[in-house]
């Protein structure tokens, strides 16, 4: 990303997430504010940022600009960086308080203080937790959640998607202060001047954290109703995590050993050939922030047959670059991807417009609007709205 031109006047700003970009558990959350809190040093604004470390990390550390103060470990991060985040406010002067709420809140605001504050929000779990976590430790998370609009209700929210916005709403926020900047993507990372070909077999994939609440025992489900009508299809599941010994088996249960590949972890150049070579794309989510994956395999020409669920509806134009589905429907999956696979002219027709889609979100233009919400919040001025 190049250097966006000087702002209208410069901020010290405080930002807290659980993790940095670094930290080898991070995600799609620490991506999109690394991308945003990098924006705001090129744009001349001083930033920090407190999170908790990892085995190996230094406690403080300059990455791109961003002082990064790492402190405890990552489960008991809710316990330990409130009263970090506190002595580092009450010892500097902060222009502003950026949290990243994606997982369990700091509740910053109980003790910010006057500093005007943005908390970002890629989404909420909601009783999906129940689907990851056991009964008490989801119930904590739930739990945690449900006190937001009571603690946060005077902050100002930057959303990822309508769905997270329409979440907090109907949660009992104030729409007047929740702006939605979708999120970009790193187009040249996934541009090949030479592409492979499409395979000569029809290839699925799936691309994830293995993780129960990621359903991607669904996509196997639809895979193998995919293969009993089209025998030579095969299909790759990209990604490592938890529930992957448990996919595995299902796997063995369902006759697919030798027709679904676990792949784990690739290396970047290895994923982006392998999103090129296939043909069509599952993501069995029940809910997500945004569906940066999404995005990802469309910049690949890959269309996407996905869940009709929060985040996955924005990301995915139905009937354009993909399919919507009822979630957990494996036949109505199967039955989406059987219609792209069996139809030349359709892929190609969603294939084009893939790309065009994913073509109009960019991390400059994320970053843009991130800082003028910042500017506007700090000047006082107009809170945003729920656009």
């Amino acid at each position: 990303m190049g250097h966006l031109p000087c702002r209208r006047f410069d901020l010290k700003i405080l930002a807290v997430n659980w993790r940095d970009i670094n930290d080898p558990l991070g995600g799609g959350a620490e991506l999109h504010l690394h991308h945003i809190l990098k924006g705001a040093v090129a744009a001349g604004h001083e930033v920090d940022l407190l999170c908790c470390g990892y085995k190996g990390a230094s406690r403080h550390e300059t990455i791109d600009g961003i002082r990064i103060h790492r402190y405890g470990h990552w489960a008991v991060a809710n316990f330990t960086l409130p009263p970090i985040i506190n002595k580092y406010l009450n010892k500097n002067s902060f222009d502003l308080l950026v949290e990243d709420i994606n997982k369990i809140p700091f509740y910053t605001p109980l003790y910010k203080g006057k500093i005007p504050m943005v908390a970002i929000v890629p989404h909420l779990f909601g009783t999906t937790v129940y689907r990851e976590a056991n009964p008490l430790a989801a119930t904590y998370v739930y739990g945690a959640e449900c006190l937001i609009p009571k603690v946060y209700g005077d902050v100002n929210f930057e959303v990822i998607s309508p769905s997270t916005r329409d979440d907090l709403m109907a949660r009992g926020m104030d729409g007047s202060r929740i702006e939605t900047v979708f999120c970009g993507t790193e187009h040249e990372r996934f541009h090949l001047d030479n592409p492979p070909a499409r395979s000569e077999t029809p290839l699925v994939v799936t691309w994830s954290r293995l993780r129960k609440y990621k359903s991607i025992d669904v996509a196997l489900r639809a895979f193998a109703l995919i293969h009993k009508e089209m025998p030579k299809a095969r299909m790759l599941v990209m990604g490592r995590g938890p529930d992957e010994q448990r996919l595995q088996k299902l796997c063995t249960e369902l006759g697919l050993d030798s027709l679904v590949e676990f792949r784990g972890f690739m290396p970047w150049d290895e994923l982006v050939r392998t999103l090129h070579h296939s043909h069509v794309f599952l993501n069995p989510s029940p809910k997500e922030g945004w569906g940066l994956t999404v995005i990802e395999a469309n910049l690949c020409g890959l269309p996407v047959v996905a869940s009709d669920r929060p985040g996955l509806k924005d990301s995915v134009q139905d009937g354009v670059t993909g399919s919507l589905v009822p979630y957990g429907d494996e036949a109505a999956f199967a039955r989406e991807a059987l219609t792209l696979l069996n139809d030349s002219q359709l892929w190609q027709e969603r294939s084009d417009a893939c790309r065009r889609w994913a073509q109009t979100f960019s991390w400059e233009r994320c970053v843009k609007e991130s800082l003028e919400l910042f500017e506007r919040v700090v000047a006082g001025g107009h809170r945003g709205g729920s656009k």
